[in-house]
């Protein structure tokens, strides 16, 4: 009785993640890849409600599929978030045109295009900055080096095509890595 509910429990664990990154994938464009992952998907959700369904008036099955799932919600968005599939684009509203700044986002990988505007007294300056998800952070903590004021809003790139970044971002991130490498060795 109990081993049922064990077992409904951890293929919900394995469910709800795969749910996600099925989830995930479809937002991302990637449809061929979510097929294949909902094909799993599936499976495990019909093994697990065929379980559950056995026997309504255990208790056990039903309350290890509701646990298993609510858990597996807590586990899918840790995988995402450790995962970061996927392009985001940061705009950092700063009130100086901050060339240091700028270079070093570059140097370190990052594509940036440069715009001014007017405010309402004065010049700004908008930064458009494309970074992998997985690189977010990096890229926080650089923006924040220099312009600890800057205003910042985000949003996921679904995708891209052409343009200076496609090419360069991967060469320069290499670049950067093993020059962050090299400093962290001389340490």
């Amino acid at each position: 009785m109990f081993l049922q509910a064990l077992l409904i429990f951890v293929l919900q664990l394995i469910y709800v993640p795969v749910l996600t990154m099925r989830t995930i994938l479809l937002v991302k464009n990637q449809t061929k890849t979510a097929a294949g992952v909902g094909l799993l998907e599936g499976i495990i959700y019909i093994v697990s409600l065929i379980f559950v369904f056995q026997d309504l008036s255990n208790i056990y099955n039903i309350v290890a599929y509701i646990v298993g799932f609510s858990v597996g919600l807590l586990l899918g968005g840790s995988l995402e978030k450790k995962l970061a599939i996927g392009y985001i684009t940061y705009q950092a509203n700063i009130l100086d045109k901050n060339m240091e700044l700028v270079t070093a986002l570059r140097s370190a990988g990052f594509g940036v295009t440069v715009f001014t505007g007017e405010g309402i007294n004065t010049a700004r300056y908008r930064l458009d900055i494309v970074a992998k998800r997985s690189r977010e952070t990096e890229l926080l903590e650089i923006i924040d080096q220099y312009e600890p004021k800057a205003f910042l809003m985000s949003y996921e790139i679904r995708s891209f095509k052409g343009g200076y970044l496609t090419k360069s971002m991967k060469k320069r991130a290499v670049t950067f890595f093993k020059k962050k490498q090299s400093k962290e060795e001389l340490k």
